[in-house]
């Protein structure tokens, strides 16, 4: 196994591979979505958190004009996501709404796992998927975790890592790992960029 790509977005940056592919002064994700030049106007209607993990797995997977999963069967793509925070920001959102009519749209992203499924509709994974909630970035478990999908559910590749959004502060990492591949051992170690 190995990790073929990483990002991280935290501080104004986003850096994949060791090189920061978009700067911002500004910490609003629209702004980066806008200097990547995405298309995808349900982002506009995301929470947050979807709108960070979102451009995570924007950044991680396009790559010189096209994909980095083009040719893979997508049933065999797993996505595995942590969060601390979860969906707070928009929970509180949802509870205002509660005093008059409840929002169905706000309602939608109260569920932490709803990153997930923005990112597997956006790209038409089928795979495994899990959301876990943790207290920090935790290499250990994530690696056993995709490790074991790769060699034992029958899995061929994992967007894996972590994203979380509070108030003004944020950060996203994630991992492109393959099963067969010469480049960086997939490791807890690895992952600790």
């Amino acid at each position: 196994m190995e990790i073929r790509h990483w990002i991280k977005i935290c501080e104004g940056n986003i850096v994949r591979d060791g090189e920061i592919i978009a700067s911002q002064g500004d910490t609003a994700p629209e702004n980066f979505y806008r200097q990547l030049q995405c298309s995808y106007p349900k982002f506009f209607k995301m929470d947050v958190l979807c709108k960070w993990a979102w451009l995570g797995a924007e950044a991680l997977l396009y790559e010189d004009s096209s994909f980095v999963y083009e040719g893979m069967d997508k049933n065999k793509v797993a996505v595995v996501m942590a969060t601390a925070h979860g969906c707070l920001e928009i929970d509180k959102k949802y509870q205002q709404s509660l005093r008059t009519i409840p929002s169905p749209a706000l309602f939608v992203y109260t569920l932490s796992n709803i990153m997930l499924g923005e990112i597997c509709i956006r790209h038409g994974f089928k795979g495994e998927q899990a959301c876990f909630i943790n207290d920090a970035f935790d290499s250990s478990w994530l690696q056993f975790y995709v490790a074991d999908l790769l060699e034992n559910r029958g899995m061929e590749a994992c967007i894996c890592g972590w994203a979380d959004a509070v108030e003004d502060q944020y950060e996203v990492r994630m991992f492109w790992v393959v099963k067969d591949g010469k480049g960086l051992p997939f490791s807890a170690a690895a992952m600790e960029v």
